[in-house]
């Protein structure tokens, strides 16, 4: 079986290990470390479990991007710092200080990082599953969003989603999704991705269509096929669409105009790699990886992800 290649959604990971261990994990100058050793284990069990041949870890190179939140001024809009220009993302004081960290390991291990100027974690997952016509695809993310992009063709693509941690991880593939939220087998990523708009997302500013939870949002689609044609069929009076869904959906045109370019993936995103994505025997400076185990305190967490590299395993 063909080796794969793992896309981290790296925000997600260290969001996750950063409220699941305790920030009494510290430095010997005091700084935080939890998120760093959590995401650093994540990698470590990533690599030994799944061995793939090829990582990347995805970055946000902006978190809210103005094409967004032009279509749906609303979106990501709660999470905006409460001081300073209005643009910085309100994130735990004792987070911000181990993203650096994090970045300084992944670049001493080896581990090749992308992002897209102007474009979130997200989309740099979205485009990199998008041009992938060699490997299969496993995207580890603890986020439903990255569901559009499973696929069949023209190689596999499934979500390691870690919503419960490593342990617990549920594989979606187009099977397990259409399973999960009864929709179409066929395209099934992007009629999630339609389901998505209909059920709305408060966590992203997204309000969705009134009166239409995630069940309904399945069956319309499901029975319509895509949300343009639902769309459409609301507008010409369908028969097949309850009374108060259609009023619903034909009061949310301009949210339904706007916000598919919210939800799906910009697959087109310019992404750059800051290095080849194939995962390295050895760290490339394992005496610079040393020395951030030792002044961060990094302990067992660096020595497994040092370990699990393919020329120690």
């Amino acid at each position: 079986m063909t080796a794969p290649l793992a896309l981290l959604d790296s925000a997600s990971l260290y969001f996750r290990a950063f409220y699941a261990l305790p920030d009494s994990m510290t430095a010997p100058d005091g700084t935080p470390v939890n998120a760093v050793r959590g995401f650093t284990d994540t990698v470590a069990r990533i690599l030994t479990d799944r061995r793939p041949s090829r990582l990347v870890a995805c970055l946000d190179a902006d978190w809210r991007p103005d094409f967004r939140v032009q279509a749906l001024p609303t979106y990501k809009a709660h999470r905006v710092a409460a001081e300073g220009d209005g643009i910085e993302e309100d994130v735990p004081d004792n987070l911000s200080p181990q993203v650096p960290i994090i970045l300084d390991l992944l670049d001493a291990v080896g581990l090749c990082t992308a992002e897209a100027i102007g474009y979130e974690a997200d989309d740099v997952i979205g485009a990199l599953v998008a041009r992938e016509k060699t490997d299969p695809v496993e995207v580890i993310s603890g986020d439903r969003d990255m569901f559009q992009v499973v696929r069949h063709e023209p190689t596999p693509a499934t979500v390691w989603y870690v919503g419960r941690g490593w342990n617990r991880v549920e594989v979606i593939g187009p099977a397990e999704l259409a399973a999960k939220y009864e929709l179409p087998l066929a395209d099934t990523g992007p009629r999630y991705a339609d389901m998505a708009v209909l059920r709305g997302d408060p966590s992203d500013g997204l309000p969705g269509v009134p009166g239409i939870g995630e069940k309904t949002a399945a069956k319309l689609i499901r029975e319509f096929g895509t949300l343009t044609a639902l769309i459409s069929a609301a507008s010409a009076g369908d028969k097949r669409i309850p009374k108060r869904a259609q009023t619903s959906i034909l009061a949310s045109a301009d949210y339904l105009a706007a916000a598919p370019t919210v939800v799906a993936v910009a697959v087109d995103a310019p992404v750059v790699l800051d290095r080849d994505d194939r995962v390295p025997d050895a760290p490339v400076d394992l005496n610079r990886v040393l020395d951030l185990k030792k002044r961060w305190d990094l302990g067992t967490s660096v020595d497994r992800l040092l370990a699990a590299l393919p020329g120690r395993q």
